[in-house]
């Protein structure tokens, strides 16, 4: 029997409520349930939940994801400890088969029957597959579920060609899906345009270009009439209704849903002609302790909403409802802003002017794929819009439909160069009334009730569904008044950083004295001033003229502990050495130096899950004899003291492994030595897996590499450690050369605009855009610095020195290596070591000092 949560002991006298159905709108529902108290763990309720899927609630929205890498688990929406917590059974993977509405009663496909009090159908919809020959072929798929993507990512290792049926909001999502497996790609949809039902005719024509540049096939203004069949029962092509035909090897049809309303066929509820169950603004059906939620109702504006935001106003009405108060769903906003295919797609409001009278401003550059619309009623108010290519101002537009904008409405779409625009509104100009998050139905009032993203997301849950909210959010929020580095800058990391660049500033007191504040100039700087400037001085130096040696002159006073002496702090005040092994790959002769030296200087040996092997126990006298031998056999510095790239894993890729599509190590050592010394704002931290089955874990890096059968794909803004992070994917299938220059870009751009000891996670969550923001930026050159970048990180690469060659080249940088400046020779009275496991680990006796006896006073015990 599947059951997912243990049954909950019956209480007598507590109702049940049954939910049939677990998807985006089900858990939304249970969550209002548990917000008001209806639980049996508040001893008010039994809940009992048939989920025909294996799996709990996921978000369906962002399903197309796990083709970038998201896992099934990374998708799910309902916490670990929710069920439990809430003493609400679940029963995975079996659905309901039949309600009897007489002895209130729901048959699940396990056969165990379950009383109600209530009953709430929340079996959302299906997806609609037009009737044409061929369509049940092998190779024939839909796009709804998670099992629906394993299907179709196992078919599509033995395809060359898809296509898509339907170019709606999902097609395209499914077309983008198809085209990262490596597919030549087309859709096929019977409108005119693509997105009909989002976009007018100029939005659709803009999206086409788009899309076609992408190398897509579009056909549009015709149908499907044929899946034609090969002998072997596969897919082997279409027939489309303009009498043309394509060859395909896959098929995904994606031509709209329709509401599962068969239970409530069954049980006599009243359905609409077209489908949905029918329901009053209470979301009632026309039996009172039934009711109906999501894609599968009928609301009482005469509409079906496929959108997750009504779904979930419609769940939070009737748990109020059940709970015994008032409330009432009456419609919805249908607005959207998604990125299809990574292209900025919105509509809200009245977007293709259906009102009496109303006007239309249009902008349109076909050149640069960009079209904005903007309805307007006679008496200035605004009605709704479509942007499409840049679609950064639906956030503050959305919420302002059906108010008189405060200012000409061409300003806000024409752009800056025209001379006539562009205006960008503020959150500011919003009213307290304005619903900032449409999924959640959360006004800008109550957001500014709290003080950081994290709680406005916990509180409100503003900004955890689609996402477009998320920038609004963030402006609404309180900001610093003195967003200044430190108590020494007025300005932060990153514009100090474009100070020294523009500048050619090269030393610190040059950059406190010219640009700090006016108390600070002339003084020694804080601690915090001192490595950040440091390091940007350090990034910075090929191009700005300054000396690439951390510890020169005035560099050497503004490190951290670790760069003193170019290796890392232990606890008992030795330190690590470790030579760089890039990609994990190492002769026996260099294993054999590295074996020797740990023996001869009697080192604890470790290898490490960077791939590489650490020496620990090295006095600071013994440092420079250590490197001296390393650096003779060929070994330079793993910067595992600096705020520097760390490591670029690897697995073995094609060369070895059976399964592997790329080699891998070759370009795990590339990237190394490209980028190895590379100062920033936080260590970095790379790896390359020489195929989808992900070995060197690359998505957990701050950037990762992953082979696919046509080139690499690279992944952004991952994380390990206290709040792991998978990273994103930035962009796909590239060559070797694309994939240098676009982490080229993303580095540079990553060390130019981050704050002090931000890593690539925080950063890439933090920056307004996010992820969009920053492919805009490194990919299409939305601001025109790509060259600049490039430019940023040749310099680093052709001044690169390794720091421990030029150290043991040079006497007068080796006097630093001492204990004490005035006994030089002597060594650290206080490091000491004890043998375990036939190494050696600090003598943490010696650190904790003596044991001092405790006397007892007289006349007390102890």
């Amino acid at each position: 029997m599947p059951v997912s949560t243990p049954p909950t002991a019956p209480t007598a006298g507590v109702p049940t409520i049954v939910v049939v159905g677990h998807g985006m709108v089900g858990q939304r529902f249970l969550e209002a349930l548990a917000d008001r108290g209806l639980t049996a763990a508040a001893g008010t309720a039994r809940v009992v939940v048939l989920c025909e899927e294996p799996r709990p609630a996921y978000d369906r929205v962002q399903l197309t994801s796990y083709f970038s890498g998201r896992t099934p688990e990374d998708l799910s929406l309902v916490e670990p400890d929710f069920m439990a917590r809430h003493g609400i059974e679940l029963r995975v993977g079996d659905p309901a088969e039949s309600i009897d509405r007489e002895g209130r009663a729901v048959t699940a496909r396990s056969g165990e029957v379950f009383l109600y009090d209530t009953l709430v159908l929340a079996t959302g919809s299906y997806p609609f597959v037009p009737p044409v020959p061929g369509k049940d072929a092998e190779g024939c798929f839909v796009y709804r579920t998670i099992e629906d993507l394993l299907a179709i990512e196992e078919y599509a290792k033995h395809a060359r060609t898809g296509a898509v049926v339907g170019g709606g909001l999902l097609g395209l999502e499914a077309a983008g899906a198809l085209k990262g497996l490596g597919l030549d790609t087309h859709v096929v949809e019977f409108a005119p345009r693509l997105m009909p039902v989002q976009v007018d005719e100029g939005g659709g024509a803009a999206l086409l270009r788009t899309i076609e540049n992408m190398g897509l096939t579009v056909h549009t203004g015709v149908g499907t009439q044929e899946v034609t069949v090969g002998g072997d029962g596969r897919v082997g092509g279409m027939s489309l209704s303009d009498g043309s035909s394509l060859e395909t090897d896959l098929v995904v049809f994606s031509a709209g849903v329709r509401p599962r309303d068969q239970l409530a066929r069954d049980c006599d509820l009243a359905v609409g002609p077209r489908g949905g169950i029918v329901v009053d603004e209470e979301c009632r059906t026309s039996d009172r302790d039934v009711f109906a939620i999501g894609e599968c109702a009928l609301a009482s504006d005469g509409r079906v909403y496929g959108l997750v935001a009504p779904g979930y106003e419609m769940a939070l009405a009737a748990a109020e409802v059940i709970a015994g108060n008032a409330a009432s769903f009456t419609g919805a906003d249908l607005s959207t802003k998604l990125k299809l295919l990574g292209v900025d797609v919105a509509s809200f409001g009245d977007a293709h002017g259906t009102a009496d009278g109303c006007l239309d401003v249009v902008y349109a550059d076909s050149r640069s794929g960009v079209y904005k619309k903007l309805v307007i009623g006679q008496d200035g108010t605004l009605l709704g819009g479509v942007l499409v290519g840049d679609a950064d101002q639906y956030g503050t537009l959305r919420p302002m439909t059906g108010t008189v904008l405060p200012v000409a409405p061409e300003q806000l779409v024409l752009p800056a160069a025209t001379g006539g625009g562009p205006v960008v509104l503020g959150p500011s100009a919003l009213p307290d009334e304005a619903v900032i998050c449409s999924c959640h139905n959360v006004t800008k009032g109550a957001i500014r009730e709290h003080t950081t993203l994290p709680e406005v997301k916990q509180c409100t849950k503003a900004g955890t569904g689609c996402g477009s909210c998320v920038k609004v959010i963030g402006q609404l929020l309180p900001q610093p008044e003195d967003q200044g580095l430190c108590g020494c800058f007025a300005y932060t990391r990153g514009e100090l950083y474009e100070i020294v660049r523009t500048l050619g500033i090269t030393t610190y007191a040059g950059l406190l004295d010219s640009h700090g504040r006016e108390e600070a100039r002339g003084g020694d700087g804080c601690e915090i001033c001192k490595p950040t400037v440091g390091s940007v001085i350090a990034s910075l130096a090929p191009t700005v003229g300054a000396s690439g040696y951390v510890l020169d002159g005035e560099q050497a006073a503004l490190q951290d502990t670790n760069d003193h002496f170019l290796a890392n702090l232990q606890r008992n005040g030795s330190y690590s050495v470790v030579p760089r092994i890039p990609g994990g790959e190492i002769t026996p002769e260099k294993l054999i130096v590295i074996g020797e030296v740990a023996r001869d200087f009697g080192l604890y040996t470790k290898i490490t899950g960077g791939q590489r092997i650490d020496l620990f126990g090295a006095r600071v006298d013994q440092l420079p004899l250590i490197w001296t031998r390393l650096v003779d056999a060929g070994f330079e510095s793993g910067h595992a003291y600096g705020k520097s790239l760390r490591t670029v894993k690897s697995c073995v890729g094609q060369t070895w492994c059976r399964f592997g599509v790329q080699d891998s190590v070759r370009m795990a050592i590339d990237l190394e030595l490209r980028y190895r010394g590379l100062r920033s704002p936080h260590k970095l931290k790379s790896a390359v897996s020489g195929c989808a089955r992900e070995c060197a874990e690359a998505r957990g890096k701050d950037f990762g590499v992953i082979a696919t059968a046509q080139g690499w794909n690279l992944y952004v803004g991952g994380n390990g450690g206290a709040t792991p992070r998978h990273a994103d994917l930035l962009a796909q299938d590239l060559s070797d050369a694309e994939l240098v220059r676009l982490i080229d870009r993303f580095l540079m751009f990553y060390i130019r605009t981050a704050d002090r000891l931000e890593r690539t996670s925080t950063w890439l969550d933090r920056i307004d855009g996010g992820l969009d923001h920053v492919r805009d930026v490194v990919v299409h050159d939305s601001l025109g610095l790509c060259d600049e970048l490039e430019r940023l990180m040749a310099d680093h690469v052709a001044g690169y020195r390794d720091e421990w060659a030029g150290t043991i080249d040079d006497p007068e940088r080796l006097r630093r290596f001492v204990t004490f400046v005035n006994a030089p020779d002597a060594p650290d009275p206080s490091v000491k070591f004890v043998p375990e496991r036939d190494q050696v680990k600090p003598d943490l006796d010696i650190l904790a000092g003596p044991v001092l006896a405790v006397r007892t006073l007289e006349g007390t015990s102890r």
